[in-house]
């Protein structure tokens, strides 16, 4: 029986949105010594300005943010494309699945509409899970093993950028040029962010 994963994030940095306008507050007013305007709510003003003057490289002096993304092996190979960016990625070379998680399938979003593609992707998701799990049987590493794997293996990344390479990722995986799946997963995190930390990510 194959197991079905939701796709799906969570944000591990904690989002304080007056001390990263600060911080960015701080490394701006260098430029200018201006050091001596700060007041209690100057930072929103100043961010909302470098934002709308696409001052991005002030931004970069915030702190990082750190997410955990559940996608398939698709949505990760995508992601970890972006260069400036740190990445954990959860190993199908290490993990054995027969004796750890078992192993889960990601659907993409046209899955529920679609009944003969449905029915043709869980065959060989079905398929591929008997294999792996009968090569493990036979002691075969998990390393080759994983070789008849699908790309719509349940894969969890964890992802650390600055704000402005997030910003970046989110203005290629959000468009309708990107695949479904990473573009429903990099919306929801937008929204959220955007939400979090005003400015920057509108």
């Amino acid at each position: 029986m194959v197991t079905i994963a939701p796709i799906g994030y969570s944000i591990l940095t904690r989002i304080d949105k007056d001390q990263i306008f600060k911080d960015i507050e701080r490394a701006a007013r260098t430029c200018y010594k201006s050091e001596a305007l700060i007041t209690q709510d100057s930072a929103d003003k100043l961010v909302k300005n470098l934002v709308e003057r696409g001052h991005w490289a002030m931004i970069e002096h915030a702190i990082p943010i750190t997410v955990r993304i559940i996608g398939d092996r698709g949505v990760s190979h995508e992601l970890v494309r972006h260069r400036l960016a740190s990445f954990a990625q959860e190993s199908t070379r290490f993990i054995n699945y027969l004796k750890a998680l078992g192993i889960q399938f990601i659907v993409p979003e046209w899955f529920y509409a679609k009944d003969e593609q449905r029915e043709i992707l869980l065959d060989v998701y079905d398929y591929c899970e008997k294999g792996y799990n009968k090569l493990i049987g036979l002691k075969t590493p998990p390393e080759i093993a994983r070789s008849v794997l699908p790309i719509g293996i349940r894969a969890e990344i964890v992802i650390t950028a600055n704000m402005r390479e997030w910003k970046h990722i989110f203005s290629l995986r959000t468009t309708h040029y990107a695949h479904p799946t990473i573009r429903a997963i990099m919306k929801d995190i937008q929204h959220e962010l955007r939400a979090l930390i005003p400015y920057i990510f509108d």
